[in-house]
């Protein structure tokens, strides 16, 4: 069974489930509006974005009251073999499962275990037949019968929403494609939240690299420019001194000083490049990235096709996504070329950067390229990273584009 896509649960009516049709004309009017009434009260919990612990235990409860089973139980896959109980409801006839209570799955047996394989609300008359582990941990718990929906959350079965009965009486007709309609909502939930957490833990990762790369520009003018210009005052404070006593050693002094000068001022000058290149703002991402690569350390294969120029954030980010990335490909990859293409596509800007080094790389593990998602997330984009070892490193990431400007009327190569 598949859902049609839930939306905004405040406004949008509940998804009608193509399983539910088969059992809908079998059930009163008073029963459909109980039950929509129900699913309307956790759909606007949900949207009302509480803590996810707080629709588990709503939605387990909810779910077992409507369908008047004894038990209801929100279960979180951990592992192919193990499920872990998240959210547990009881009428009072038996003892609410623990949260936190683990228990095993028998893969093709069970609710879950089938759920793991179908995908598809699963409804058990008997656990006895079931066998195995299932049913003696069934028996264990005085349930006779159950049904399930699953949680589906990136194309896999997340968890399930459970309710169950005690004795031989069967659950009520489509129970288990009533219980989907809660996993969906629970799954809004759980999507939700983690968007939430990621979107918090991006922004506090930018403001922390944020805060380096001030200290970072600190130390370099601290250690380098001002350092030269500290030196060239000096001299030039010997050279007032020497002028009239020693002019061939005043000419020495002022040699060195505007030589520190130059220095600082050069010094100067790369500091601010890596802070925002001017020929950026000058004369857009295909000149600016065209002087990039041809700074960079390893052979790099440049194709632009930006027919107008982007937004001045977006244009920014893409530079530095490129930046960034081609130094992490110098430092860690170990290859030999890399390519960038860089295109203008259906209102996105879309860049790819691919090297033919040793691949492996983990955005989840390494900062560089977790600092380059968030790069690009924080400007309202997209980026996937394809990494398999020994064969090399792909970044293919997607930034919004406003157009300001006409700026290229032709392809850019280089290579």
């Amino acid at each position: 069974m598949t859902a049609v896509e839930l939306r905004d649960p405040m406004s949008q009516p509940r998804p009608m489930l193509r399983g539910e049709f088969s059992f809908l004309a079998g059930r009163s009017l008073e029963q459909l509006a109980r039950e929509h009434e129900v699913l309307r009260r956790v759909a606007t919990l949900v949207a009302s974005e509480p803590p996810t612990d707080e629709v588990f235990t709503a939605v387990a409860r909810e779910a077992a009251l409507l369908l008047g089973a004894q038990r209801g139980t929100l279960l979180r896959v951990v592992s192919p073999q193990r499920a872990e109980v998240v959210a547990s409801w009881s009428d009072g006839g038996a003892p609410a499962l623990p949260v936190g209570h683990c228990a095993a799955i028998e893969e093709g047996r069970g609710l879950l275990g089938q759920m793991l394989q179908t995908a598809r609300p699963v409804r058990i008359e008997d656990f006895d037949e079931v066998g195995g582990v299932v049913a003696a941990l069934m028996r264990e718990l005085g349930v006779g019968s159950g049904v399930g929906g699953p949680i589906v959350i990136g194309g896999r079965v997340w968890g399930a929403v459970t309710a169950a009965w005690p004795g031989e009486d069967p659950p009520p007709l489509g129970a288990e494609d009533r219980l989907a309609a809660f996993a969906e909502l629970v799954a809004y939930a759980v999507q939700n939240a983690q968007t939430r957490n990621e979107l918090a833990a991006s922004r506090a990762r930018l403001v922390e690299a944020s805060v380096e790369a001030r200290r970072q520009i600190e130390r370099d003018l601290h250690d380098g420019a001002q350092q030269r210009l500290v030196v060239a005052a000096l001299e030039l404070s010997m050279l007032d001194r020497k002028l009239d006593r020693d002019p061939e050693a005043a000419r020495a002094t002022l040699a060195n000083a505007r030589e520190q000068l130059a220095l600082g001022l050069r010094e100067l000058r790369e500091l601010a490049r890596g802070i925002h290149p001017p020929v950026l703002t000058e004369r857009g991402l295909d000149a600016a990235l065209t002087a990039l690569a041809q700074r960079a350390p390893l052979p790099v294969d440049l194709h632009v096709a930006v027919p107008e120029r982007p937004d001045p954030t977006i244009e920014v980010a893409a530079y530095f996504l490129v930046s960034e990335a081609l130094t992490n490909v110098a430092k860690h990859a170990r290859a030999d070329r890399v390519s960038v293409d860089i295109a203008a596509i259906r209102g996105t800007l879309e860049v790819t950067i691919a090297d033919d080094g040793v691949g492996g790389a983990d955005a989840s593990k390494g900062s560089g390229l977790r600092g380059l998602v968030d790069r690009v997330t924080a400007v309202g984009g997209r980026m996937d990273v394809t990494s398999p070892p020994g064969q090399g490193t792909r970044l293919s990431a997607r930034l919004p584009v406003r157009v300001l400007a006409t700026v290229h009327a032709q392809p850019t190569r280089l290579s």
